[in-house]
């Protein structure tokens, strides 16, 4: 009979491609898959409830509470019609007048709701809810919790209950140390659970060294490769013509989440000191702008180009327009130290040599199998010059992208898939 597992993850899932590969590994492979993610109510593109196939649904949580979402209506509605603030006043005023306390302790909740910090923890505090209580729904065997943020809700579904059920923990990043996560709390909280699960994985044998040396357990190793063929027999869309670009022109692309600590600010100011191609960025993120506002400071438009993220089925199409590739990470925390980037290998699966960072698992995949340069992420003349070198010796690069292709059998998915279908089967 088929056992049935219950993941968990903390986003949309629209772009995650190590959850879809787990899920859809597993889902065929004698198991039934439900995903539980979080609703987008700003993408009306994105279902609350898909089937992947016969053995993988998606469900998607509310993001906000209910109360939430009735005031917001309420305000957008007002500000479209001033007339409406008066009809509340008096109706505001006569509550008052009959029911003083209760009114101003209501006024008072709602005006606390709208602090930026209360109102996001009543928002993930909704999210957790609603992914407990979706997971309690149905009767099933696994439960697995993709990074720590789904954790106590993996937690309370698999153990607070007389028949315990097996828990998965799978560790995407490094949780204690990780941009976004610098308060203690979170070092406590996984060290409290990490004692509660079953089994554990993550993403490489450098992070499962700091696995064992913090909590005294070497976890599974799961590599983050993509499926072999991504890029093959793929319709192509033309960033040449999409940009409005020279049929011939060199295309340097960083694809991925536009955030702080990718070294993207250090491709921007190497780019003046490469005197061809176009620097291309596919995604978004909390530093977009931010780059912008550099790219039209340093006077750049014409050579920095912008995209807004596309879906994951969909990128292999423009990263086969890449000359080279960025993965320029910076080392401002032990989870971007120990990276071994899912993106590193998409650009291999399209034959794309990078410009890579010099961190331990980066490295080693980069000069072992030449696909690329690695070079100082945090000096933006050290790119410039691995950028330079890769276009003035255009024989080089070549040998790198045919280099690729031999590496792209050892990189993948289909290697990796028996670790994870072998691992469940020991649950």
């Amino acid at each position: 009979m088929k056992k049935n597992v219950c993941m968990f993850v903390w986003n949309h899932f629209t772009n995650d491609a190590r959850v879809l590969r787990e899920c859809t590994t597993l889902s065929n492979n004698g198991f039934n898959v439900d995903l539980i993610c979080i609703d987008d109510p700003q993408d009306k593109s994105i279902r609350k409830h898909e089937v992947r196939n016969e053995n993988f649904q998606v469900f998607r949580v509310r993001r906000y509470p209910l109360v939430y979402t009735l005031l917001q209506d309420v305000l957008i509605l007002t500000k479209k019609n001033k007339w409406l603030f008066g009809i509340y006043a008096i109706i505001w005023g006569i509550f008052l007048y009959y029911m003083f306390i209760p009114t101003l302790i209501v006024s008072f909740l709602f005006l606390i709701l709208y602090q930026s910090t209360v109102r996001k923890t009543v928002i993930k505090a909704n999210i957790i809810l609603r992914m407990i209580v979706k997971g309690r729904m149905k009767k099933y065997d696994i439960f697995h919790s993709n990074d720590l943020n789904t954790l106590p809700q993996g937690y309370i579904c698999a153990k607070w209950r007389l028949k315990k059920r097996s828990l998965v923990y799978d560790s995407h990043e490094v949780q204690t140390s990780r941009t976004g996560y610098n308060s203690f709390i979170y070092g406590i909280i996984e060290k409290v659970l990490i004692k509660r699960i079953d089994t554990m994985i993550v993403e490489n044998h450098t992070r499962a060294k700091f696995n064992k040396e913090l909590y005294g357990f070497y976890p599974n190793v799961l590599h983050n490769y993509p499926f072999l063929g991504i890029s093959k027999d793929q319709e192509q869309i033309d960033l040449h013509q999409l940009l409005n670009l020279p049929p011939k022109e060199k295309i340097f692309l960083y694809q991925g989440g536009i955030q702080i600590g990718r070294g993207l600010e250090k491709i921007i100011c190497a780019a003046p000191l490469v005197k061809e191609g176009i620097f291309v960025f596919i995604g978004d993120g909390n530093q977009k702008e931010e780059l912008i506002k550099l790219v039209k400071e340093k006077k750049l438009g014409d050579r920095v180009k912008f995209l807004s993220k596309v879906p994951l089925k969909d990128l292999p199409k423009y990263t086969n327009n890449a000359y080279l590739g960025f993965q320029v990470l910076n080392n401002i925390c032990f989870n971007h130290w120990s990276a071994s980037s899912n993106k590193l290998f998409e650009y291999m699966m399209a034959r794309v040599p990078v410009i890579a960072c010099s961190f331990p698992e980066i490295q080693k995949v980069v000069t072992e199998n030449n696909v690329g340069i690695c070079v100082d992420s945090h000096n933006y003349m050290e790119i410039a010059e691995g950028i330079n070198e890769l276009v003035w010796n255009k024989e080089k690069r070549d040998q790198m992208s045919k280099n690729c292709v031999q590496a792209q059998e050892k990189y993948n998915w289909e290697n990796e898939e028996e670790i994870l279908i072998n691992l469940y089967k020991h649950l």
